[in-house]
C-alpha cells in the first residue's frame, strides 16, 4: 500500500512543497529512504522505527520504500522523522484518516516517541498558506513561531502518539493563537539610548542622516571617542519593523536556527556586530550546508564592524556585491540560493595601528609608511560603496561633566521617521522605499540641481577626485537631507553637508 504525507523543506528562506511517500509491501524486511535526503534524512530510519515501537504501535516487517519528492532538490535536517512515520503507519493500516492531504506535517522525533522542535518553521507555514494547505501540523515547541501565520490552523503536538490520536479521531487537537498586537506593543523599548551620549553633536548629525535615508556609514577616529557606543544606539532611532518586515527578519533567523526560545517574531531592527577575525563565508553566507550569514542576518537592521582594517581583505572584498544589490546569491551544483541583505553597513576605525594620527591631543607613533600601510587595507572599492565618513574625535572633560540633558533617541526618530514618510510617499510608484536605494536613472527625476549646486558639485568632484559612484551617493545624501529640512528641492547646504561626508577619507588616505 502506498501512503503520501503533504512536508516541507527548505531552499534559501523559502519553503516548498514535498510529498512523503510510502510504500510498503511483502518481501525480504527493508527500510530505505530515496530523495536526496542528507545524513540526518538517511538517519532518520532508526529514530522513527524506535519512536513508532516505543509509542505503543507496531512496526510490521516489512520491505518499507519511503521517497521524498521532488527527488532533484537536496532535503536537510531532521524535520521529515514526523511525516515519514505518520506515513508508515497509514500504509500499514494503524492510522485511518482519510484527510490527509489537507495536513503538512513537519518535526524530529526522539526515539520515545517526542516530538522536538526544527529550525525554519516560519517559512513552512508560509509555504502552507500559501500552497492552500489549511492545517500545519508540528513540534509544540515552534507553535509560537508559525502562529503569525493567520490562514493555517497550526496544530502543535508534543508526542507522536498524540498526533496518532487526533488523525484516527479519538483526541482532539486545540489550535494554536497569539495575540501579534500584543507581540508588537511589549518590545519596542531600546536598550541603548541616545540620550547617554555626551557630545559628539556632528557625529550624532551624521548617524541621523544615515538613519533617514539607510545610509552606509563609517566611522574614523582615535579608541575611546565613542565610535562603539554611537553605533550600538543607531537601532533605536530607525523607524519601527513593520509587520511584513518582521516576518522577513524572523524567516531568517528561523532558517540559521537562531530565534530565541518562545518568541513568535523578532519585532526589533537586528545589530550584528561579529568579531574581525570571522571568514568571508560567515560574513555574507554559504558554506557546505549553506546558511544566511551576519550580512544576512542583519537584514532591515545595522550590521556593525568595529576595527574595519583589522578584517581580513577576502571578508571584506565580498562585502561589495551585498551593499550593492541588497541580496546574497549562493551558486551550488543542485541550486541557487538568494539570502535578503538590506541592510545598513556602520563601521568603525582607528586611523592608524596606535590610533592617534590626527588627534591634536595624543602623539601618533607610528609612522607615515605604517599609516598608509594600515590605512590601505581598506580598498577604495569598498569605500566608494559607504556613503558617509565621518571622524569622531575625543570627548572634552568639559563634555563629560555638563549635566544638561542631551537629546533622546525618541526624539531623533520622530525626525527620521517625518524623512521617510517623505521618501515613501516620493516613491510609492516605485519598488524602493529609501533614498539610498535610488537608481542611476532615478537621479535627473529625484535630484534636480540648480546652477549654483551644479558648480559647487563639479569643484568638489574635481578637487576630491570622486569617482562616478561617489558622485551619485553625494546626490543621494544631499537628497536625504533635503528631506530632513522638508525640502522639496535640494539646496546649497544640503549639498555642501552631504560633500563635507565624502571629503574624510582624503584626509586620513593622503598622508
Amino acid at each position: 500500500m502506498i501512503s503520501k504525507i503533504k512536508s516541507c523543506g527548505l531552499i534559501g528562506i523559502d519553503g516548498y512543497i514535498v510529498d512523503v511517500e510510502v510504500d510498503t509491501s511483502n518481501g525480504i524486511p527493508a527500510f530505505e529512504i530515496v530523495g536526496l535526503g542528507d545524513a540526518a534524512v538517511k538517519e532518520s530510519k532508526e529514530r522513527v522505527k524506535s519512536a513508532i515501537k516505543n509509542s505503543g504501535y507496531e512496526f510490521f516487517s516489512k520491505r518499507l520504500t519511503v521517497n521524498l519528492a521532488p527527488a532533484n532538490l537536496k532535503k536537510e535536517g531532521s524535520a521529515f522523522d514526523l511525516p515519514i512515520a505518520v506515513g508508515i503507519l497509514l500504509s500499514m493500516g494503524q492510522i485511518l484518516y482519510e484527510e490527509i492531504d489537507d495536513h503538512m506535517i513537519v518535526g524530529e522525533l526522539s526515539l520515545d516517541g517526542t516530538v522536538k522542535p526544527v529550525k525554519g518553521i516560519l517559512p513552512m507555514a508560509i509555504c502552507a498558506m500559501q500552497s492552500g494547505i489549511r492545517n500545519f501540523v508540528l513540534p509544540a515547541e515552534n507553535a509560537d513561531e508559525a502562529a503569525v501565520v493567520k490562514d493555517v490552523n497550526i496544530l502543535p503536538v508534543r508526542h507522536l502518539k498524540d498526533l496518532i490520536e487526533y488523525l484516527n479521531k479519538e483526541k482532539p487537537i486545540k489550535r494554536h493563537v497569539i495575540d501579534i498586537d500584543k507581540i508588537f506593543s511589549k518590545n519596542t523599548k531600546q536598550r541603548f539610548d541616545f540620550a547617554d551620549v555626551k557630545g559628539q553633536e556632528n557625529v550624532k548629525r551624521a548617524l541621523e542622516v544615515a538613519a533617514s535615508g539607510a545610509h552606509n556609514v563609517i566611522m574614523l577616529g582615535s579608541p575611546g571617542s565613542g565610535k562603539t557606543m554611537l553605533a550600538k544606539r543607531l537601532p533605536s532611532i530607525l523607524p519601527a519593523l513593520t509587520f511584513k518586515e518582521a516576518l522577513e527578519v524572523t524567516k531568517i533567523y528561523s532558517i540559521a536556527g537562531l530565534l530565541p526560545p518562545k518568541t513568535s517574531l523578532i519585532t526589533t531592527r537586528p545589530f550584528r556586530s561579529p568579531h574581525h577575525t570571522i571568514s568571508d563565508i560567515s560574513l555574507i553566507g554559504g558554506g557546505r550546508i549553506p546558511k544566511p550569514g551576519e550580512v544576512s542576518l542583519a537584514h532591515y537592521g545595522v550590521l556593525f564592524l568595529d576595527e574595519l582594517p583589522e578584517f581580513s581583505k577576502e571578508a571584506l572584498e565580498v562585502l561589495r556585491q551585498p551593499l550593492e544589490d541588497g541580496v546574497v546569491s549562493i551558486s551550488r551544483v543542485n541550486a541557487s540560493l538568494v539570502y535578503p541583505a538590506d541592510t545598513m553597513l556602520v563601521c568603525a576605525a582607528n586611523p592608524c595601528k596606535c590610533g592617534n594620527y590626527m588627534d591634536p591631543e595624543k602623539q601618533c607613533t607610528c609612522t607615515p609608511s605604517q599609516i598608509q600601510k594600515y590605512l590601505g587595507r581598506l580598498s577604495g572599492p569598498l569605500l566608494d560603496r559607504i556613503d558617509i565618513h565621518i571622524e569622531v574625535r575625543s570627548v572634552k572633560y568639559k563634555q563629560l561633566e555638563a549635566t544638561e540633558p542631551t537629546e533622546s533617541s525618541e526624539k531623533i526618530r520622530e525626525r527620521v521617521n517625518r524623512a521617510r514618510a517623505i521618501q515613501l510617499d516620493r516613491y510609492k510608484d516605485t519598488n524602493i522605499f529609501t533614498n539610498s536605494q535610488l537608481e542611476p536613472a532615478m537621479m535627473n527625476k529625484y535630484c534636480k540641481l540648480d546652477s549654483k549646486c551644479r558648480e559647487l558639485l563639479r569643484n568638489a568632484f574635481e578637487k576630491l577626485g570622486l569617482s562616478a559612484r561617489a558622485h551619485n551617493r553625494i546626490l543621494k545624501v544631499a537628497r536625504t537631507i533635503a528631506d530632513m529640512d522638508e525640502s522639496e528641492e535640494i539646496k546649497e547646504n544640503h549639498l555642501a553637508e552631504a560633500i563635507q561626508y565624502r571629503s574624510l577619507d582624503r584626509k586620513f588616505w593622503n598622508v
